[in-house]
């Protein structure tokens, strides 16, 4: 993710030293997304990820930790957090909390083919089925109350750097999504931030999935909605095979039930929605860091007004 917070070799040793990993070798930040600051490591033992968490609230942090290693103990191919010479999994640096964690097999891919859709949505299926005995949980962290509370925040300055039209796009969707009730959908953990960034490939074959710091209870039905629209949706002539593509793969591990199908056009919708917003705030509000990557909001105003256009 974004570099905010930059640690040098002394740093990285004095972390290491409460860890059975081996001496440092190198160090690489990684410039991508915009939440928490990650660094390549490489030791004696091998190569792993370091993450110091930028945003998060100290107390959900554990929750992350025991979801990966669950995930990875029920067959999910997901990374393995270290533990430390007392048992425990969080270190602190720069008064932040982070972790060190095992690297995955595979690399991300800026857009994928119809076959490594199938094995995207194989993937998430066997995410919410392997998180299906999980027995922590947590709440929805962009839920209705956040996203009220974040299109008041930009609604105006959306209209004076956007344009009236795209103000006026979020104030009634989020009147359209606000009548509507999820609850009765099957649910469980998600992950909440499949982008193609968060899914690595050996060809083909998806080979693990990675970032778990947006994982929550909701419908798997919205996880689904989101992953559709971070994955397939690409604004082109094929979007609709591409993303019967990431179902049927999906489908194979966990068929959907039909009111998850009915949902979906909307929950489509709400995803976008939510995402936009939270690319709004960003660009509106934005934050300093030494590695900082802000994301277009155009495109899921795009992706919103397409799912708007098939409804």
């Amino acid at each position: 993710m974004s570099v905010y917070t930059e640690l040098n070799s002394s740093d990285f040793t004095a972390i290491l030293a409460d860890y059975n990993l081996g001496q440092l070798h190198d160090f690489q930040g990684i410039a991508a997304g915009i939440e928490n600051s990650n660094y390549f490591i490489i030791t004696d033992s091998g190569r792993y990820v370091l993450t110091i968490f930028e945003r998060m609230q100290a107390e959900e942090l554990p929750y992350f930790m025991r979801l990966m290693k669950h995930l990875a103990t029920n067959g999910l191919s997901c990374p393995d957090v270290m533990a430390r010479h007392d048992g425990s999994l969080l270190f602190e640096t720069n008064g932040k909390q982070g972790c060190i964690v095992s690297c995955l097999s595979g690399k991300t891919l800026d857009a994928l083919n119809m076959a490594q859709l199938r094995s995207s949505g194989e993937s998430l299926a066997r995410l919410h089925l392997a998180g299906a005995d999980f027995d922590e949980h947590r709440s929805n962290p962009t839920g209705p109350e956040w996203l009220a509370g974040k299109i008041a925040e930009v609604v105006e300055k959306t209209a004076s750097i956007y344009g009236r039209d795209a103000a006026e796009l979020l104030t009634d969707e989020l009147t359209s999504q606000r009548a509507l009730d999820w609850s009765s959908l099957p649910r469980g953990v998600i992950h909440g931030d499949l982008f193609v960034d968060n899914i690595l490939f050996d060809g083909d074959q998806a080979s693990g999935i990675i970032d778990f710091y947006y994982a929550h209870d909701a419908a798997f039905a919205m996880d689904i909605a989101i992953t559709l629209n971070a994955q397939a949706v690409l604004l082109g002539d094929h979007d609709q095979q591409r993303m019967d593509a990431f179902l049927s793969g999906y489908e194979k591990l966990r068929p959907l039930q039909q009111q998850e199908r009915e949902a979906l056009p909307l929950l489509l919708r709400l995803g976008a929605l939510r995402f936009w917003v939270s690319r709004l705030y960003d660009a509106i509000y934005p934050r300093g860091g030494a590695m900082t990557q802000t994301k277009d909001p155009e495109e899921y105003r795009r992706k919103l007004m397409f799912h708007r256009r098939k409804a």
